[in-house]
């Protein structure tokens, strides 16, 4: 598969779960892939990874949260491989609190980092496509916690999630003139590294689901491919749900 050969795509929060599944999709279909996040060890083992399949990997170490840096790394990042024709935005933490519970410095560290850090560096990557008169491909991490929220200690999160949908909407109008299509996926429960943390926490929410199960990261590698191909030309401020019936409707 070499559909993404001409692509070249940066995904945030990659050392572990969804990201570092999305970053491996991307390079095996030809893509080069710069991966970012906080943990550099992560980074390293996941470059590795790909780099002996044959794909074409490069870290950039930055934290989404921090705004004012990013047009700092993308440069640094387009130095690599030059421009960005695809961004995932993927990195995001979770609250993990009751509402009234929790600090202010964490209020600020999820909205800046599923929020704010997302919207920023869409705008930095459009500003640089705009200028360069190229399209591209703007993928938004969601979570079905955006449509539904049953009091699991995740209302921050689950607020910040819902704002990044309306944001798929708002850019996806703003850009389509210049060819920039800004999607969501909005995943169900998966079985990732922030779940395993949940589980911890509450328990294992899968035997309340219809089919009785997590997702596996491996089937959402269809939806993140479809956004970013040539086949989803026409697709764009659309927010897909794979959740596997979990969240019924």
């Amino acid at each position: 598969m070499n559909e993404l050969s001409d692509e070249v795509a940066l995904v945030t929060g990659a050392t572990s779960g969804l990201g570092r599944r999305f970053a491996a999709v991307l390079a095996s279909a030809g893509a080069r892939v710069v991966i970012s996040g906080r943990r550099e060890d992560r980074l390293k083992e996941v470059v590795e990874e790909i780099t002996a399949s044959g794909g074409r990997c490069e870290a950039v170490p930055f934290d989404v949260a921090d705004a004012h840096a990013l047009p700092g790394v993308m440069d640094e990042v387009e130095a690599l491989f030059g421009l960005v024709t695809v961004l995932v935005n993927n990195a995001g933490i979770n609250d993990a609190r009751r509402p009234h519970k929790i600090p202010l410095e964490l209020v600020d560290a999820v909205i800046d980092t599923n929020l704010r850090g997302p919207f920023v560096l869409s705008c930095e990557v459009a500003k640089r496509l705009i200028a360069a008169e190229r399209g591209g491909r703007i993928v938004n991490i969601s979570s079905m916690g955006s449509f539904d929220y049953h009091g699991n200690a995740a209302a921050l999160y689950s607020t910040t999630k819902a704002a990044v949908n309306r944001m798929t909407e708002t850019l996806a109008v703003e850009w389509a003139r210049h060819g920039i299509n800004v999607n969501a996926i909005a995943p169900g429960a998966f079985a990732t590294e922030m779940m395993d943390g949940m589980i911890e926490r509450v328990g294992d929410p899968s035997g309340a689901f219809p089919r009785k199960r997590l997702g596996d990261p491996a089937q959402l590698d269809t939806s993140l491919l479809y956004l970013v191909s040539p086949a989803s030309e026409f697709v764009t401020g659309t927010v897909i749900k794979v959740d596997d019936g979990q969240m019924g409707r």
